[in-house]
């Protein structure tokens, strides 16, 4: 596990605060310890600094996985975050989409939202703006990319897409291999 360089990192940190904006520093400091971001192919885990000593004494040859999977760079050095981070990132959300009971499964099946799904929206959501879905009793289902603002969301016609679904928990399933 290595430290993320500077530029992976300001990459990662821009994809981060899309959804949780400055509350990235609630992800390291918190009251239960210290938290950090490494490294290891491409993939970025988030892991306690008590957690990673530990594993330090270790081969890391022998280390599969420490900590959870945030993501992953892609080839062209993008950052593309993981489901797996949803716990975590979901109760910081600065803009979030409740989505109705009768599009979930849509959603889970890895389709986007349409104006007919569309529970509720955060004020003053603008337009492509990361968004965390939620379901209408506050399950965190997923992440997108809010497709329309919220003053036009309210104005657009009810087939047209309002977000594009970026990661929702129905990949535990469809993307299980590729998920570590």
């Amino acid at each position: 596990m290595k430290q993320l360089t500077d530029d992976r990192m300001k990459v990662f940190f821009e994809k981060l605060s899309k959804y949780i904006g400055s509350n990235i520093k609630l992800l390291i400091d918190r009251s239960d310890g210290k938290y950090c971001f490494r490294e290891k192919k491409d993939r970025v885990y988030y892991v306690s600094e008590k957690v990673l000593n530990m594993g330090s004494m270790m081969n890391p040859d022998n280390i599969i996985s420490i900590g959870t999977c945030f993501g992953k760079f892609t080839k062209s050095g993008k950052f593309r975050i993981h489901i797996t981070s949803l716990d975590y990132l979901a109760p910081y959300a600065q803009h979030k989409m409740w989505i109705k009971p009768a599009a979930e499964q849509q959603f889970l099946y890895g389709h986007n939202v349409l104006k007919s799904g569309l529970g509720r929206i955060t004020e003053s959501t603008t337009q492509y703006q990361g968004v965390i879905l939620f379901s209408m009793s506050d399950v965190p289902l997923g992440f997108g990319v809010a497709a329309k603002s919220t003053t036009e969301c309210k104005h657009t016609d009810p087939l047209s897409v309002v977000c594009f679904n970026q990661a929702d928990i129905g990949e535990f399933i469809r993307c299980e291999e590729d998920l570590i």
